[in-house]
């Protein structure tokens, strides 16, 4: 073999050593993230604990502080990536959008979140209802102004007559409240339909009530 084949050679396994290495990183990663996000909803910020995070994932805790140094930067990881996935998910809406199709969107998108990922929104919703103090900077900054861009758009349309809606803030809180409770307190809505948990039928059965409920009060139904 020449010296430029075993080069090419040496180069090809040291690639693909980085590239398993890189695959590991990431599955360890995830499988974390997965664990942390039970272990803060069941025990809050509080009572979590790395060794509990590290058994629920089924690795060792060192692998757990080797990925992310401490459980109060996990934590911060695990929220910064449920609002990564909830911002991903939203639809784009400017004055020339048609607002029905917004709005459903909209609804429809955060009652898939809901019903896919309920722990999200619980821990969410825990960390809100302890003041937020992780996500203070967050709340009066990204999440401020991405709710400030939407009513501002929506206060355009109301202007040009195309919803009935006159505070779109209300309208915002009102999307969030109908949608997220349905993870937030899953275990009390399920009992409610006499039930141990959600099947596939009550993502659409919701979807059917609140969309026409809502496009009503929007003017658009």
């Amino acid at each position: 073999m020449t010296q430029i084949s075993k080069a090419k050679a040496s180069s090809a396994s040291e690639s693909v050593v980085h590239r398993n290495q890189h695959d590991i990183r990431a599955q360890n990663q995830a499988v974390i993230l997965t664990a942390a996000e039970e272990e803060f909803v069941l025990k809050s910020y509080r009572g979590a604990t790395m060794q509990g995070i590290a058994d629920r994932a089924g690795l060792p805790k060192a692998n757990v502080h080797y990925y992310f140094k401490s459980k109060t930067n996990l934590y911060k990881v695990v929220l910064r990536a449920i609002i990564q996935e909830w911002n991903d998910g939203l639809v784009t809406m400017t004055v020339d959008s048609d607002p029905r199709t917004v709005i459903e969107k909209f609804v429809r998108t955060k009652l898939h979140q809901a019903f896919a990922n309920p722990n999200r929104h619980k821990l969410f919703a825990l960390e809100v209802i302890g003041g937020a103090p992780h996500l203070h900077d967050f709340m009066s900054t990204a999440m401020k102004d991405w709710a400030l861009d939407k009513t501002q758009v929506m206060k355009i349309w109301h202007e040009q007559g195309k919803i009935a809606i006159a505070d779109p803030l209300q309208l915002l809180i009102l999307i969030w409240a109908t949608t997220q409770r349905y993870a937030e307190f899953e275990t009390e809505i399920v009992g409610l339909m006499q039930k141990s948990a959600y099947d596939e039928t009550d993502e659409a059965r919701a979807a059917d009530f609140l969309i026409p409920f809502i496009l009503r009060g929007c003017g658009l139904e």
